[in-house]
């Protein structure tokens, strides 16, 4: 079929601009005439020609609701603006990893690679008609557009006055696996639709030790439970854990991809994912029965993971940590060694005492995958993680939950190698993590969530915080009048990051209080919501004598969490009792 290409003329729309994770909304704003288009037209103006004209492009997302919609509308005007190709994984359906996996990894019939991806996802938030919907732009290394390309983006979505589009082009059949050819103004233009999982199962088999996985699994010693959360890791879980590994389909939990996530929140922590937190024996109400020895989560868009040992929360921080600590011995892809490991800045100092143990690069950097990316590109650091449920490695350029909970299974079967036979007993995902605070100490850790904060309310309580680091005697005096046994504040500040790759400055990247005892205290600004301001608080405390390393963490950090509350004055800046969510 031969389609004509037609101008369509539009105005600006407010609101457009894209945050760390891309430009977030609720479904309705998408849908309002030209909102989609605009900001897709403004980031094919913010590339370079040769990144658009003849280009090859990915478009797919976590399926979340209005995705089918979308990549019809994108496919469209890809085409109008001289694509030569869209690759669509199947019903729309890949991984942020898979998408950052098949521009790295894919080539086409024709030798092709791809260029760059519309990602269709919002991520860990809600999904449906009244719910969240998000996109965003990765490069051509795998990673989220830097912010020299956002900013443009940002500014084209404030000047736009018009947008081609081939809207006599028929919609693709996304459903079914192939190559829909057609004839345009600039020639020959494709959409290959491609199973979501091959390429990304091919690159997790050639980083993990399957067959010692597998031999894991096998033992009836060993059970595991994974929670989709009815999220794209759906679309993996069952090719990789049960055909691939050997597990029993049991151990599969809400792996059927939903556009609402089943209705549920797919955010992988102890708040939303509430049936495998049961299983594994932490919820309130007992389950009855034995948990298993070990279970994961994923988020929406399957970059995010949590991991649970049996009646044992792992966490995120802890995980980096213990991954990066285990790496060269459990997993291949590692043997030679890491070149460096990386955190975000509120994430726990526990991989920086990993980091020093084992003479490692280290690097603290803003919140944003896109500044892991940069290091990675540079070959400066191999594994890095965010204590937002966030971790990876240079396989890629994005989190990949998939794969921490392949490292942590690599890991296990490590160190269970002369255990999986006979009646020995397993090391279990706690033995791992004691083991672990009893060689580097631990960081007890806490994160409290408020969201959908009035945003002039949530900006007053930043600017106060900022106001008291002038004198760092008065705060002293604050916190010895909250907590007097609470340890001095030696610094405060707000984060600054100055790449050691292309040499860019990131500011206020969160406001910090560090203490002479090596505790922290953390305030930012989140961007990952559709609706309001959500205000994280991170609390850390270090503790490096063993026998102080199994208090509970709520009974640990309680004086720092009633000192931050009251610093602060939380509950007086947004009217909040309790936080939203507690990690």
């Amino acid at each position: 079929m031969v389609f004509k290409v037609s101008t369509v003329s539009t105005s600006p729309i407010d609101g457009q601009k894209p945050g760390t994770s891309g430009l977030r909304k609720k479904v309705k704003v998408f849908k309002q005439p030209n909102y989609l288009e605009n900001f897709v037209q403004a980031t094919f103006n913010a590339l370079t020609a040769q990144k658009v004209k003849g280009a090859t492009l990915v478009v797919s997302g976590d399926g979340r609701y209005y995705s089918k919609d979308a990549v019809q509308i994108i496919i469209k005007m890809a085409a109008a603006n001289g694509v030569r190709s869209v690759w669509v994984g199947k019903n729309t359906l890949l991984s942020t990893p898979a998408v950052s996996a098949v521009i790295r990894e894919r080539s086409g019939a024709d030798g092709s690679k791809a260029t760059g991806a519309f990602i269709l996802t919002a991520s860990h938030n809600p999904g449906g008609p009244t719910e969240d919907f998000g996109i965003k732009y990765n490069m051509e290394n795998g990673g989220p557009a830097p912010e020299s390309i956002t900013d443009k983006i940002y500014e084209n979505t404030k000047t736009i006055k018009e947008y081609p589009i081939a809207d006599d082009l028929p919609n693709v059949d996304i459903s079914t696996i192939g190559v829909t050819s057609f004839e345009g103004p600039d020639g020959k233009f494709d959409v290959e639709v491609f199973d979501s999982a091959d390429d990304y199962v091919k690159l997790m088999k050639s980083i993990f030790d399957f067959e010692s996985i597998r031999k894991l699994l096998s033992s009836p010693k060993f059970t595991f439970c994974y929670d989709a959360l009815h999220g794209v890791a759906g679309a993996y879980a069952h090719r990789i854990f049960v055909e691939e590994l050997g597990a029993q389909e049991s151990a599969l939990l809400n792996c059927t991809p939903k556009e609402d996530f089943g209705g549920g929140h797919p955010d992988p922590n102890l708040t939303y994912a509430k049936e495998l937190v049961a299983r594994m024996g932490l919820s309130k109400s007992d389950t009855g029965g034995e948990p298993p020895e070990f279970g994961a989560a994923a988020d929406g868009d399957a970059d995010r993971n949590m991991i649970l040992g049996k009646r044992f929360f792992v966490t995120p921080s802890d995980s980096v940590a213990i991954i990066a600590a285990n790496a060269i011995g459990a997993i291949p892809y590692f043997s030679s060694g890491l070149k460096g490991v990386a955190r975000s800045m509120p994430t726990s100092a526990a991989l920086d005492v990993v980091a020093k143990s084992l003479n490692l690069k280290f690097f603290e950097v803003p919140t944003g995958w896109k500044f892991f990316g940069n290091l990675m590109d540079a070959g400066m650091c191999s594994v890095c993680g965010e204590e937002s449920f966030g971790t990876g490695s240079d396989h890629i350029r994005e989190k990949d939950g998939i794969w921490a909970v392949l490292a942590w299974m690599s890991i296990l079967a490590h160190k269970n190698k002369g255990n999986i036979d006979g009646n020995a007993k397993l090391v279990s995902v706690e033995d791992i993590v004691r083991q672990h605070w009893a060689t580097y100490g631990r960081h007890y850790y806490t994160r409290y969530d408020y969201e959908n904060v009035d945003a002039g309310k949530a900006k007053e309580l930043m600017e106060h915080l900022v106001k008291l680091q002038s004198s760092i005697p008065e705060v002293n005096k604050i916190v010895k009048g909250i907590r007097s046994h609470v340890a001095n504040v030696a610094s405060a500040d707000e984060f600054e990051y100055k790449d050691p790759v292309d040499g860019s400055i990131s500011k206020h990247q969160g406001i910090r209080y560090l203490f002479e005892d090596g505790s922290r205290l953390v305030f930012r600004l989140s961007g990952t919501g559709s609706e309001g301001a959500t205000i994280r608080l991170y609390i850390e405390q270090y503790e490096k004598d063993a026998s102080k390393t199994g208090r509970e963490s709520q009974e640990a950090l309680s004086p720092l969490v009633d000192l931050a509350l009251k610093l602060s004055k939380m509950e007086e800046f947004t009217g909040r009792s309790a936080p939203t969510v507690i990690t």
